[in-house]
């Protein structure tokens, strides 16, 4: 299964391809357009979320609420091109206007007008934007639905979010309502003392990041491999949530924290019964050895950055003149850790619907269920 993406942050619209679906594969419209609304959500986000207001348009690929098992297309429109089309028409545009010269530090702004000999750092910026996350969403909540036909469950939650972190551990059944809280935070308390420091920071013209935690509840073991670096499921989670704008770290189960334990502190001892076969009772590798997935729950965590454009600008360099200069406002969120956590969930749907794919290799849902059901 392969995602192609394409569309610009105030083009006509972002497309996805998925490429590799099987038949068959039931798709809910009105999931996508919920996680589409999460993901415009949350707790200090900007002006333009009351602008779009995302839903998906099916293009190709689904008939009657069915995938064919031919490329599927989703477009996600953007409502505010009208604003921008005499600026940004394919067919024709006035580019002298709204350029982009002042080089936003922490951006894509600088190493891209190099990279692809620009001399308007828009050319760069309006491709770099996580306004493309809407259709990885999208694309993301059709491989959620692949995974639930398999019994196969995603949460996830916020862990930390500027500055204030919750340090409780929580079940997978814990998390079934945390959506409902305006920062995904579990604990009232800590989701009101993030809200509060949010508000400061907002007073500041700063902003601010988070961490992120994904469960993943009912994958069987064998996914991914050990015997090609390349296969590794590991790798390619933390490969696609690195893809993700403004992540800078990612961790799987103690992550870090395993670098400080001893042996006996970090493994999970593997144990026996003729009623549960074999089994471990800690989760510390996160549900990974190997490359693999070893039955238990997955568990990662991604760190996002404070949002690099500030509403008081930082030092820069104007692109035209080389004189010092202040960074140039393209948004106004002060904190998107929950649009970060609907992001991450959903490229982690999509990676475990690819590595299910390719080692069960199903033209169709019937196929696909039959053959994972058969597995150990």
């Amino acid at each position: 299964m392969k995602l192609t993406t394409a569309g610009e942050s105030h083009g006509k619209a972002l497309i996805a391809i998925i490429e590799g679906l099987p038949a068959n594969l039931p798709v809910d419209i009105d999931e996508i357009n919920a996680y589409l609304a999460l993901r415009q959500g949350g707790y200090g986000r900007g002006a333009r979320q009351k602008i779009e207001k995302d839903t998906v348009n099916i293009l190709a690929g689904v008939r009657n609420k069915l995938t064919l098992g031919s490329p599927v297309c989703l477009a996600v429109e953007n409502k505010d091109y009208v604003h921008w089309e005499e600026y940004m028409a394919p067919e024709g545009a006035d580019v002298s206007h709204r350029r982009l010269t002042c080089l936003r530090p922490g951006h894509a702004d600088l190493t891209g007008v190099k990279k692809f000999d620009q001399t308007d750092a828009r050319n760069i910026l309006e491709r770099a934007s996580a306004r493309e996350t809407a259709v990885r969403v999208a694309a993301g909540t059709v491989a959620r639905g692949l995974l639930r036909e398999l019994g196969i469950e995603v949460r996830g939650y916020v862990k930390s979010a500027a500055g204030i972190t919750d340090e409780k551990e929580y079940s997978f059944e814990e998390l079934a309502d945390v959506k409902n809280s305006p920062l995904f935070m579990p604990d009232e308390a800590l989701c009101r003392q993030a809200m509060a420091r949010i508000d400061r920071i907002k007073e500041d013209k700063d902003t601010a990041g988070g961490i992120v935690e994904v469960r993943v509840k009912g994958i069987k073991s064998g996914f991914g491999s050990c015997m090609s670096y390349g296969e590794k499921l590991d790798g390619a989670l933390a490969g696609a949530v690195m893809g993700v704008q403004a992540i800078k770290g990612v961790e799987i189960g103690k992550g870090f924290a395993a670098a400080l334990a001893r042996g006996s502190e970090m493994h999970d001892e593997i144990y026996y019964s003729e009623e549960r076969g074999f089994y471990r009772t800690t989760n510390r590798a996160g549900g990974l050895e190997g490359g693999m997935t070893n039955g238990e729950e997955i568990v990662l965590r991604a760190a996002m950055k404070p949002i690099p454009t500030l509403m008081r600008g930082l030092n820069t360099v104007d692109l035209d003149t080389l004189a010092p200069a202040r960074a140039a406002t393209e948004r106004s969120d002060v904190c998107s850790v929950c649009a970060c956590e609907i992001i991450v969930e959903s490229v982690v749907c999509f990676v475990l619907a690819q590595k299910i794919l390719d080692r069960l290799g199903a033209d169709n849902m019937r196929d696909l269920k039959e053959r994972y059901a058969k597995l150990g």
